[in-house]
């Protein structure tokens, strides 16, 4: 018998996990049709890798990343690590780890929304990984996953709530995620399926206002290089917090890289989505190569397959939003002062309605509205505002 009861965001995450999984998947098993057509036009033996031996072209790597400021990701640079555990004949079994400073955001601009980042902290970032190449090495394939952490501080708020600097109890706090993913590279296109799941405390108080959450997200990349310095890659993907940061919705991302070098790429990133809407960044990598190797064994150790088994993981930032306590949810602890914020309640309602602003706040209100129990809720004209 078929409901008509709405499905729960937990029923719609499994569903798109399981949709963007399938994608990648059809993506993944097309690999086994196209190395005939690739050897058609010359294949991948043409192409010289089929000599490779892995075990000299995968060796550990490292170098510096950085990036500005995007939908819910801060301004940060670090230094990253590719190390191989296990080298076979077609395949790696690796470690894929970073350290990022995050700096704060640019003033006035928040990446959360409201509430302005301050620097500075320092995220982490491990993968666990397997990548193998297909029988003719014109396909490579990959599954990782790991676990990423944000201290985040946090400091002036972009709305004009109080005064200048709009917020009081400003606090630290700390989000962490596990993720996962599969890839797929080719000679000219590339796949890449992700989730980001939050755990822990996913959602804490940032100041007398608003308070933050860690955005689960679940997307798909399919790229195309116009050329060996050239790519380009769309994206769609599907976010949702809890709670409070409960902003459910689709975006699109957008990329364009550009490697100036060997081993220095620069990129330029636009998504959009209807909480954090049209957001642009820029991105930029370094990876030391291997001095040892020749001329004509780089060459070949270039081809985007071969890249491809030591590049870094993509995607590993915790994405966070920030929102005001939502009216309707229940007051957390009896009673309130009229007069005071801090009274040991985690939450107070502040009575919206046509009057003199008070302390220069940008809403109107004459009181406040008192929780006369634990299950009691905020009136309907009325915003609840966290509080310590």
């Amino acid at each position: 018998m078929l409901s008509n009861q709405p499905s729960s965001p937990m029923q719609r995450s499994v569903r798109l996990s399981l949709s963007l999984s399938g994608v990648a998947a059809l993506a993944f098993s097309n690999g086994v049709l196209l190395p005939a057509a690739a050897q058609e036009s010359g294949g991948a033996e043409d192409l010289g890798v089929m000599e490779i031996n892995l075990k000299d072209a995968i060796n550990f790597n490292w170098g510096f990343q950085g990036a500005l400021q995007g939908a819910g990701t801060p301004n940060q640079a670090g230094i990253g690590g590719f190390l191989p555990l296990s080298v076979g004949d077609n395949s790696v079994f690796f470690v894929d780890a970073l350290a990022n400073v995050n700096f704060s955001d640019r003033s006035g601009d928040s990446s959360l929304i409201n509430t302005e980042v301050a620097g500075i902290t320092i995220s982490t970032s491990t993968r666990l990984g397997y990548r193998w190449l297909n029988n003719d090495r014109s396909w490579m394939y990959g599954v990782n996953a790991g676990y990423d952490s944000r201290p985040m501080n946090t400091g002036d708020a972009d709305a004009f709530i109080r005064d200048s600097k709009s917020v009081d109890h400003r606090q630290s706090v700390f989000f962490q995620q596990i993720a996962a993913g599969l890839e797929a590279v080719s000679e000219s296109w590339n796949f890449n399926a992700y989730g980001l799941f939050p755990v822990g405390d996913t959602e804490q108080v940032l100041n007398d206002h608003y308070r933050g959450g860690a955005l689960h997200t679940y997307g798909l990349d399919v790229g195309y290089a116009f050329t060996p310095e050239w790519d380009a890659s769309i994206g769609y993907y599907y976010q949702h917090g809890d709670d409070l940061t409960a902003d459910d919705g689709n975006g699109v991302l957008a990329k364009l890289s550009y490697e100036i070098t060997d081993g220095l790429t620069l990129g330029v990133n636009v998504s959009y989505d209807e909480a954090f809407e049209t957001r642009v960044s820029g991105n930029i990598e370094y990876r030391f190569g291997s001095s040892h190797v020749t001329e004509v064994e780089k060459k070949k150790w270039q081809k985007p397959v071969i890249q491809a088994l030591t590049e870094s993981v993509k995607h590993r930032d915790v994405r966070v939003h920030d929102g005001g306590k939502m009216q309707g949810d229940s007051c957390k602890k009896q009673g309130i002062s009229g007069t005071r914020k801090n009274n040991g309640n985690k939450y107070h309602c502040e009575n919206i309605i046509a009057g003199s602003p008070i302390e220069g706040t940008a809403t109107f209100h004459t009181g406040w509205v008192n929780c006369t129990n634990k299950n009691a809720t905020c009136t309907p004209n009325a915003t609840k505002t966290a509080v310590f």
